[in-house]
């Protein structure tokens, strides 16, 4: 099967790495594991940028009167642990992978070079992008963006929990349809939950498309990488419903 793109950015959230009561999840890390060795195979190379909501949530923090700097710093170290329990998935799968982070920290992991991190694409192994930017008040979202374009990934695929985006809340209303192509400005105008403000608006800027899909759905990535209609695309096209 031919991959419609040669290097990717997957973005997860922490909490699609959460289920059962557990923070870090076992089934679901095997099963985005397998996912993610299906992309390799395909001879797609991988970046991926991980959140930390599942152990720590440095806005929810500082909304409790924590210092948010601090909030945010803890919520990095949350997405390490996420980043090492990811790495081991993969690695226990066969693939060669390198964790970096944009925090120090020299016995975990290798720190951010965007030149060495390239080079490890290069080679086929599959890089682990922790600690979001580095920096406090910016998401993992935006670090998404940020590390898609320095590596000059073709595409950030964002996993989430439901099929694509949404007019409203599909768990809220059945009857919301879902969009099939969403213009940059539209998500923005229309404050639809694709990604933060600044991420978007990087992406906008040069011009990087963003597909949201379910990741739950085994096969799915491999789905999108064929080139087959899977999810929501934001990028300069006009907005279009599906169906």
């Amino acid at each position: 099967m031919t991959a419609k793109y040669k290097r990717i950015l997957l973005k997860l959230s922490g909490e699609a790495l959460g289920g059962h009561g557990k923070a870090v999840d076992a089934e679901i890390l095997s099963g985005v594991g397998a996912q993610v060795k299906e992309a390799v195979e395909m001879g797609v190379q991988v970046a991926l940028v991980i959140g930390g909501g599942n152990i720590f949530r440095g806005v929810s923090a500082a909304t409790q009167g924590m210092d948010r700097a601090n909030a945010d710093y803890m919520g990095m170290l949350a997405t390490a642990i996420n980043a090492l329990a990811l790495q081991d998935t993969l690695e226990k799968l066969g693939l060669e992978t390198r964790v970096q982070s944009a925090i120090a920290m020299s016995q975990i992991a290798e720190p951010y070079i965007r030149r060495r991190a390239v080079r490890h694409l290069d080679k086929g192994r599959v890089v682990i992008f922790a600690c979001g930017t580095g920096n406090p008040y910016f998401t993992t979202d935006t670090a998404a963006s940020l590390r898609a374009m320095e590596i000059n990934a073709e595409v950030i695929m964002k996993a989430t929990k439901v099929d694509g985006v949404y007019e409203e809340d599909p768990v809220k209303d059945p009857e919301a349809r879902r969009f099939r192509h969403v213009s940059y400005l539209d998500a923005l105008n229309r404050g639809l939950q694709v990604m933060d403000a600044t991420a978007i608006s990087l992406c906008m800027d040069n011009d990087l498309p963003i597909l949201v899909f379910n990741m739950r759905k085994a096969g799915h990535l491999r789905r999108v990488l064929a080139g087959e209609e899977v999810g929501t695309v934001v990028s300069t096209r006009e907005t279009q419903l599906a169906g």
